[in-house]
């Protein structure tokens, strides 16, 4: 077997152990052929217009996150994308809707991560910003400021950050950032935004950014 292919399996087994029993054959048959068709040629030629565009104004590109929206096929958020407790959300926080198209586009009704890198390289923080982040999304569509531990244990074991013995721990250790939180329960995995909690929130926009 193709050692590359091999490797990109073994990603795909640790990613779906964290789904239920039920889902984790389909799970595995969609991302494997996601995969397969051809997954990397993708990433290589959107880093090839995020390295276009970063060259200079000169070439007349935009900016990388619009090289990029454009080759997934997606379009930027606009004001009617915005639940109104988003949009207080980033009038209090002193943010605009540009700093958000930063973060995220649009693909169909859907609203998808645009950024790559967490800028830190510890995984207590990747965490952490990851659960804000998604927190985020969530507002962004429904109002509400809360995440899913579960789905964020997820895109840990996506991003290689995953510490499985300290995951409830780094949840309990920032729990000034979350509601009434004491500690985490995998079987209610929802998880909502303190005020200090989406503080650090808006102060994580700008930092990506």
């Amino acid at each position: 077997m193709d050692e590359e292919l091999k490797k990109k399996i073994l990603e795909i087994g640790n990613v779906i152990k964290g789904l239920p029993a039920s889902v984790q054959e389909k799970a595995f048959e969609i991302l494997l052929s996601h995969e397969l068709a051809g997954t990397s040629t993708q990433k290589s030629k959107e880093a090839e217009l995020t390295a276009k565009d970063q060259s200079g104004p000169e070439n007349g590109n935009g900016s990388g996150a619009e090289a990029t929206i454009q080759f997934r096929g997606g379009e930027d958020l606009t004001q009617q994308d915005l639940h109104l407790k988003a949009k207080k959300f980033l009038e209090k926080q002193s943010l605009s809707l540009d700093d958000l198209n930063e973060l995220f586009y649009k693909e169909g009704d859907t609203i998808k991560p645009l950024f790559e890198d967490l800028k830190t390289t510890k995984s207590s923080e990747s965490q952490i910003r990851l659960a804000l982040l998604s927190a985020l999304r969530n507002a962004i569509q429904d109002g509400e400021f809360e995440f899913s531990g579960e789905e964020v244990r997820q895109q840990c074991q996506f991003r290689k950050t995953y510490d499985a013995t300290n995951f409830k721990a780094n949840f309990r250790n920032n729990k000034k950032l979350f509601d009434k939180f004491e500690n985490y329960d995998r079987d209610k995995p929802k998880i909502r935004l303190s005020e200090e909690g989406r503080e650090a929130l808006a102060k994580l926009i700008k930092d990506l950014q």
